[in-house]
This record gives C-alpha cells, structure tokens and sequence, in this order.
C-alpha cells in the first residue's frame, strides 16, 4: 500500500473549505485539471454520491468513478475509486486554526495485485505532484472567495 498525506493552511473559514472539498461542483471549479463531472447518483452531496470525473493528466483526458463513502459536515470527507485493480482513498480533513484552516489529505492506494503495484510504484511520483497541485489549486480557490461575512 502507498500513502501520500499533502497538507496547507488556508486563510478562510473551515465551513468555506469544506464546501470546495466535499461538493464535487465547487471542487470542479477549483481545480482547472477537471474538465467534466456527471452524476451517475441522484444523490449529489454527502455518503453515497456517486460521480465520474474527467481530468486532463499529462495532455490526455482521462475519466474516473469515484462515490463520498464517508462525510461528516465540517470534517471530513472520503472519496473512494477503483481503477485498474487499485482501491484509491482519499481522506480530506478539515481543521480550524488560529488563522484560517487546516486542509489535510491523506490519499491510501491498496492494490489487489502486483501488476497494480507495479504499475503504481512508477506513477506515485505524478499522482504526489498532481495532488500537491490540487490542493494549491484549492487553497488558491478558497482564498480568492472565501466568504467576507468572516
């Protein structure tokens, strides 16, 4: 199993942060990398939402289905896909601070055999960075439009 924790203090409320993170159509707009977002769930927020995503990744469109397996308002949020024979878990949590919030994501990948660990051992340098740049991409976000009524 691999693990990627990325980690960034942003300067606006934990309730701001959360909504980008937890609500695939504010996270859509956050990160510029994601150029679709179908539902394939009639929920749309919280445990059970279930959507495909499509990204652009190195200069090609790749899509993906992920379901919020766990939401816990102002928290958490786990997001759960399985590709290619690796369960991919995504735990983004959410902490006030003294000045803004904590923003944490801690990203297991469990592979179901050694072709897919293989595979991604030589990826999980791209999928570090990529992750890094999502959360700059949030913090970026949510520092630009966080609420003025703070």
């Amino acid at each position: 199993m691999s693990v990627v924790n990325v980690e960034r203090i942003i300067e606006a409320s934990v309730e701001d942060v959360f909504d980008v993170i937890a609500h695939i159509d504010n996270f859509s707009k956050a990160i510029p990398e994601i150029k679709n977002v179908e539902f394939v769930s009639e929920t749309r927020k919280g445990v059970g939402t279930r959507f495909k995503e499509t990204r652009v990744m190195k200069g090609r469109e790749a899509t993906v289905e992920l379901e919020v397996a766990e939401y816990v308002v102002n928290d958490r949020v786990r997001i759960l896909s399985e590709v290619q024979g690796t369960l991919w878990d995504s735990l983004f949590t959410v902490e006030k601070q003294e000045v803004g919030t904590k923003l944490k994501l801690v990203m297991e990948a469990k592979t179901k055999s050694i072709f897919a660990r293989m595979m991604n051992a030589m990826i999980m340098g791209m999928i570090r960075k990529a992750l890094a740049n999502d959360m700059d991409a949030v913090k970026e976000y949510c520092e630009k439009n966080k609420n003025t009524a703070e």
